[in-house]
């Protein structure tokens, strides 16, 4: 089953590293019955891209809670937060996996992933570029705001999706990382 699954930099420096990653919580989003069944219409290329931006959507969580992170431990320290820190940019790593469960309980495209992600399972990995981290950095601030309905959050949520995803085959990962 292919998957997307949320990142951040980090996440993303850890698979190299380390060879793989185990996602927040397990948590992955793929094209599932539940969602095929959500859509009227839309071909299997179509709804794996509804699936990819649902994992963009929670790349934007990881993302918060990565700055609330820095922010807590540059606190701790009396210090002020590293300026630009975290990233912002959202990250989607796409593999090919098996034994993940469907999560209909939790939304349409949701699985839970048996294991950690190695390296040889990734099929590609999908980062905004820099033009982007405007957008992104404010709708890392609004993302509950706007999931809870707000409309103005929801147009800057809107403004960061609009930034298209950039593919990146993975033997080009290392290279990318190595220009952020």
């Amino acid at each position: 089953m292919r998957v997307y699954i949320p990142a951040t930099i980090p996440m993303l420096r850890q698979l190299v590293d380390e060879r793989e990653v185990f996602p927040l919580g397990a948590t992955a989003f793929a094209v599932t019955p539940a969602l095929r069944e959500a859509y009227a219409a839309g071909d299997d290329e179509e709804l794996a891209e509804v699936a990819m931006q649902e994992a963009a959507r929670a790349s934007l969580r990881l993302l918060a809670a990565e700055r609330d992170g820095l922010d807590d431990a540059a606190g701790a320290e009396g210090e002020a937060a590293t300026p630009g820190s975290p990233v912002y940019r959202r990250a989607v790593i796409a593999a090919d996996v098996t034994g993940a469960k469907l999560r209909p309980d939790l939304d349409d495209a949701v699985v839970k992933l048996a294991g950690p992600i190695t390296y040889d399972q990734v099929a590609s990995v999908h980062v905004d570029l820099a033009d982007a981290e405007p957008q992104v950095a404010k709708a890392v601030d609004v993302i509950d705001a706007a999931d809870l309905g707000d409309t103005d959050a929801e147009f800057i949520l809107g403004d960061a999706e609009d930034h298209q995803l950039a593919w990146y085959a993975t033997q080009e990962l290392p290279f990318l990382l190595d220009l952020l």
